[in-house]
């Protein structure tokens, strides 16, 4: 166990987290966009034919030529364009500070926006608080910020990229090279099982339905999973995120907020069971087996 994390430690970790937040912001918004660029940029390439403009690529950005990645071009609002000043990004606080509206044109600001930030804030220092001072908690940190920005995509687009999922994965098995988590046998053999796991019921649910039940991004998520909190996690995040995409589930389609029809995506819930492993999966399990020995 290590040690407390003392109360400034505490502070500087929501500091930062609300930071980090500002950015996943960014992340969020623009990695499917960069993406979908990519796509018809090497689409035209395969067809020999001049990439398509920003009429014709809804969530592109407005020149297909200019440059367009996580730092350029700056944060404009979306109403007027105005260029987003660094004393209008403050996290949290700028938004306060000018009620939700836009410096120039007073048009609404999101609200996901402070509620990731707070979020970024918020899962840092809960996992400040679960494992104290130590690499646990810087590692668990970059983990939760990373599941937090995989989500909020995947709400969005029902897309979980690969330059997430795949980067965590491989920095899970490194953070356990050392055994920081798990033993790296049991990092290596979670990471195949977690794919290879969601990958045959992917294939049994369509042989027996005909349809896709989940994207192979799911496959990669649970792989990372395993990779960070070994094998022996797996069935309690496929039950707690089961149970989890359950109950939103009905209840969205008992308050008639989501048609039947229109998928729900599964890596969002899959991303919050993985966090809850982190920092109570062993408690959580132990307890279980309990309550086995003693029902039995």
């Amino acid at each position: 166990m290590n040690p407390p994390l003392p109360l400034p430690y505490l502070v500087l970790l929501g500091l930062t987290g609300l930071v980090v937040g500002s950015f996943l912001n960014v992340v969020i918004h623009r990695l499917p966009r960069m993406m979908e660029r990519q796509w018809r940029r090497e689409c035209a390439e395969l067809a020999a034919i001049p990439a398509p403009t920003a009429a014709s690529a809804p969530l592109a950005p407005p020149a297909e030529e200019s440059p367009y990645n996580l730092i350029t071009p700056a944060s404009t609002c979306p109403h007027c364009g105005h260029r987003i000043r660094a004393v209008e990004n403050i996290p949290v606080l700028s938004y306060l500070w000018q009620r939700g509206r836009c410096a120039a044109c007073r048009g609404p600001i999101a609200v996901r926006y402070p509620l990731v930030e707070l979020m970024g804030a918020l899962l840092a220092v809960m996992v400040g608080l679960r494992f104290g001072l130590g690499w646990e908690t810087a590692a668990g940190a970059v983990l939760s910020w990373g599941l937090l920005a995989a989500a909020a995509i995947d709400l969005d687009t029902q897309l979980l990229p690969d330059s997430i999922t795949l980067p965590l994965l491989w920095l899970g098995l490194l953070f356990n090279v050392d055994g920081l988590f798990v033993p790296l046998p049991d990092a290596v053999i979670g990471a195949a099982a977690g794919y290879l796991s969601l990958w045959a019921i992917f294939h049994l649910f369509r042989l027996l339905t005909g349809k896709e039940g989940m994207g192979y991004g799911d496959f990669k998520l649970l792989a990372l999973l395993g990779a960070w909190f070994g094998w022996q996690l797996l069935p309690l995040t496929i039950l707690l995120s089961s149970l989890v995409g359950a109950m939103v589930g009905l209840s969205l389609m008992a308050l008639r907020r989501h048609q039947r029809e229109i998928p729900i995506p599964f890596g969002p819930y899959l991303a919050a069971a993985g966090w809850i492993a982190l920092l109570w999966g062993h408690v959580l399990t132990d307890a279980y087996l309990r309550f086995a020995h003693i029902g039995g």
